[in-house]
């Protein structure tokens, strides 16, 4: 037998070369991919009714405007407005029910001043009784429901209450804080997603069918995903769950929303020209209490207090009254003064400025995701986004129909793709999960849930797996 030997030529085959590992954060798409499509699926009813309510309550500062237009204005006169105490006089003869819990003098010539009256019967607890008066002559216009600082007309108050629990009550705010609580989740992945794909493959001009729904989602999606997160974060901090871990975080840091002292030396009992006028507002049903509305007014008025103002009487025998302002567009006035009801003095100043950074920001985007802030600009972008998040959801349940006609329900993240993560990105990134879903529960409850059902999936796929793996092996056999 004869044998060859090996020539230069014969060499062996080298072996094939690994595949290049993944990078740190491509490891993450799959995960990404899976919660994405999981929240799209589930929380994109809740996202559309918000987007939907949210929509409408932008638009109903100007249809407020219109619908209330007898109340809300009136023929300019000049500077001749009447004393505020003459003004109050008109409303309680008119509406003697109730007590006035504070005066909205009229911030403008061609506007209504509005007396609040609280405790009136058929008026929602939570709400008081705004008594519109023709500042010029004291006539009383109407008189209409009116809801939070804001000053929310019935149409506003119906649509904001849709908006925020779906006239359900305090149950019904869960699905606003659910929908908050997913949003910025959502339009995050989203980003990640869209910028993780190749540029080739973002295009939409000529494509079709399941591309081109995926290419306007993510095109459009890319675009607003600040504005969501913003929505998001600000619609938190008023929410049941999370805004209670947000104020108390607030707290801890010393940044809660500051108030001026109300609180006056009570009279001496038995005499003096002011004695007893220090009751409370809604108890005589009269806001006029030692120096009078005019004074307070007056004295609000020397320590820079613009229009527009509201003037809430005293609360008891040791209190102020507090002149504070009103205005939420931008530059925002938020400054309140105390105003001792026996000497008409100014006892405490709070200035705007002077607020925690925290509390100023919390302002500043309540009234910006309110559409307080600039105004009609600020409404227009509010619906914009509204409308932009409706087109998102229905562009992603098309991409689901069209992917399997109904029947698909994504692809299943690849078993083992927690391992290809690296641990200096995973366990941080768990960490930070953890800690958000204990101040954001309806965050952090779903999520667990999500993540529970999708490795109960896996592994029945699993085991469904092996057992035909096994049945097809003995069939061979």
């Amino acid at each position: 037998m004869t044998t060859t030997s090996p020539t230069s030529t014969d060499k062996a085959p080298e072996p094939a070369a690994p595949p290049p590992a993944p990078g740190r954060w491509s490891a993450l798409r799959p995960l990404v991919l899976r919660l994405h499509f999981y929240a799209g699926l589930f929380v994109a009813p809740f996202l559309l009714v918000a987007a939907a309510t949210g929509f409408l309550y932008a638009a109903s500062f100007q249809a407020e405007k219109l619908v209330y237009a007898h109340e809300l204005t009136v023929p300019e006169a000049g500077d001749r407005k009447l004393p505020i105490s003459e003004q109050v006089a008109a409303a309680r003869r008119a509406h003697p029910e109730g007590g006035v819990s504070a005066v909205r003098p009229s911030p403008e010539d061609d506007a209504t001043t509005r007396v609040l009256l609280s405790g009136v019967e058929g008026v929602d607890p939570d709400h008081t009784l705004a008594v519109f008066v023709d500042p010029y002559t004291a006539e009383v216009r109407g008189a209409l429901e009116q809801y939070g600082s804001s000053g929310a007309l019935p149409l506003r108050t119906w649509i904001d209450e849709f908006h925020r629990d779906l006239h359900l009550g305090d149950p019904g705010r869960l699905y606003s804080e659910f929908a908050a609580s997913w949003l910025w989740v959502i339009a995050s992945g989203g980003l990640v997603l869209w910028f993780s794909r190749r540029r080739s493959r973002r295009k939409v001009r000529g494509t079709s069918g399941r591309r081109r729904t995926l290419g306007l989602h993510g095109t459009v999606g890319a675009w607003v995903a600040a504005g969501f997160v913003f929505l998001s974060a600000t619609g938190l901090t008023w929410s049941t769950y999370a805004g209670a871990n947000i104020e108390d975080l607030r707290a801890a840091l010393g940044q809660t929303t500051p108030s001026v002292s109300a609180s006056v030396s009570a009279p001496a009992s038995g005499g003096g020209e002011h004695a007893g006028h220090g009751a409370a507002a809604g108890a005589g049903g009269d806001a006029a209490h030692g120096v009078g509305l005019d004074r307070v007014l007056a004295a609000a008025r020397a320590e820079g207090l613009g229009d527009p103002v509201e003037i809430t009487p005293p609360a008891d025998a040791s209190s102020a009254y507090v002149v504070a302002q009103v205005q939420r567009s931008w530059p925002e006035k938020q400054d309140s003064v105390a105003v001792d009801p026996s000497t008409g003095e100014v006892t405490d100043v709070l200035r705007f400025a002077d607020y925690p950074v925290l509390a100023k920001l919390s302002r500043w985007g309540i009234d910006l995701h309110t559409g307080s802030l600039f105004g009609l600009v600020n409404q227009i972008a509010l619906m914009l986004l509204a409308a932009s998040l409706i087109l998102l959801v229905a562009w992603g349940y098309r991409m689901w129909w069209q992917r399997g006609r109904g029947s698909a329900f994504g692809r299943p993240i690849p078993r083992g793709a927690w391992q290809q993560v690296s641990p200096l990105l995973l366990v941080p990134l768990l960490a930070a999960v953890a800690v958000l879903g204990y101040f954001v529960p309806l965050l952090g409850i779903p999520l667990a849930a999500f993540v529970a059902l999708d490795v109960a999936l896996g592994e029945i796929a699993h085991r469904r797996g092996r057992r035909t793996y096994a049945g097809a092996g003995a069939a061979r056999r």
